[in-house]
């Protein structure tokens, strides 16, 4: 059991790490310090999927590494 979540988890993090580059928005710094003037806008289409996806993601491998770290001890 404790190898099939140890696999699950590789998988969704190597996708949580693609699902993270796909999204250009607010790359790099210039954001935090005021570079992005563009003000706010609704998220559509792919870069709406993305988002959701990447928090199902994060959401789906915190849960894998409690239960790994559960069945370890």
């Amino acid at each position: 059991m404790q190898k099939i979540i140890n696999i699950l988890e590789i998988i969704v993090s190597l996708l949580l790490i693609v699902a993270i580059l796909l999204q250009n928005r607010g790359a790099g710094l210039s954001g935090t310090f005021g570079g992005n003037f563009g003000g706010y806008y609704t998220r559509r289409g792919f870069e709406k999927f993305l988002v959701t996806f990447s928090i199902i993601l994060s959401s789906l491998f915190i849960i894998l590494a409690i239960s790994s770290f559960m069945l370890a001890r």
